[in-house]
């Protein structure tokens, strides 16, 4: 396990979390559900992955800026899925970023309710791109469709560089007490999802991760297919648009595994709880 418990992160600025990588949230103690919009830069060319709501619009463009990237280089705005958290800010970025070759970058289902936030700039199905982006310098970013997981447009995006996987509301969680790395320990590997940690008393941060994924995912057959893509990548860091950061093999591993025991997920725990 990695252990930053010494790293004391400023959640006010951006972070690099992998080379040319940034994240650029926000942190808010008094809110369950943590959204986390990414930023790529490599050289003078930038990709923004889910941008985030329209109120985080300002959080997000001042950390862009201080990045030290001009928004106009911004050249494609990705959407992994069309909810509000993510979308909302559409117009604003549109307006903001004065580059006539930016573009909107998602799939076919998620274009048609996109255009409910946007009307002006034009709108590209991953299908249509070779189910990749290329940067000038030759970094690429490659789609993986998970439909469903949680809706029938929904994909992830994985950088070959980094091997960072971007991976939409996929290891996404509900955790009043948050932060930007998803905080484990060796003890977690053979430990039973509870409340509690019965090591050092904290709530366990699994618990949050299920029980986002039982409410949102809609079946664990297309949760099942999303993770084992998943699972044929080469990932060293995965970054989901909600909860937080899961660095290192064995932590991956391990929330796969997790997520793959859940016996009810969506209509499915919606049935058993009703």
């Amino acid at each position: 396990m990695i252990d930053r418990s010494h790293e004391k992160l400023d959640y006010s600025k951006p972070i690099e979390i992998a080379e040319g990588i940034y994240w650029i949230g926000y942190a808010d103690d008094n809110i369950g559900l943590h959204c986390n919009p990414y930023l790529i830069v490599d050289g003078d060319e930038a990709v923004l992955i889910d941008g985030g709501s329209r109120n985080d619009f300002p959080t997000v463009m001042m950390k862009i800026l201080q990045t030290g990237i001009s928004p106009h280089c911004i050249e494609r705005l990705i959407y992994q899925h069309y909810d509000p958290d993510l979308c909302g800010s559409v117009p604003h970025f549109e307006s903001m970023i004065k580059n006539d070759n930016l573009k909107i970058l998602s799939h076919t289902e998620n274009n048609i309710f996109i255009n409910y936030y946007s009307s002006t700039r034009p709108k590209e199905c991953i299908e249509y791109t070779d189910m990749s982006y290329t940067f000038r310098s030759g970094r690429k970013l490659e789609f993986i469709r998970t439909p469903y997981s949680h809706s029938p447009g929904s994909f992830i995006t994985y950088d070959s560089k980094t091997k960072t996987l971007f991976s939409s509301d996929i290891f996404g969680s509900y955790n009043n007490i948050w932060e930007l790395y998803l905080e484990m320990y060796d003890h977690c590997l053979k430990c039973p999802v509870e409340e509690k940690c019965p090591v050092n008393d904290k709530p366990c941060p699994l618990k949050g991760v299920i029980n986002f994924h039982q409410r949102i995912m809609t079946s664990k057959k297309a949760l099942d297919y999303a993770l084992n893509k998943i699972q044929d990548l080469d990932i060293n860091l995965i970054a989901p648009q909600h909860g937080s950061l899961i660095e290192g093999g064995a932590e991956i591993d391990m929330v796969i595994n997790v997520l793959k025991e859940i016996e009810y997920i969506g209509i499915g725990w919606y049935l058993k709880e009703n």
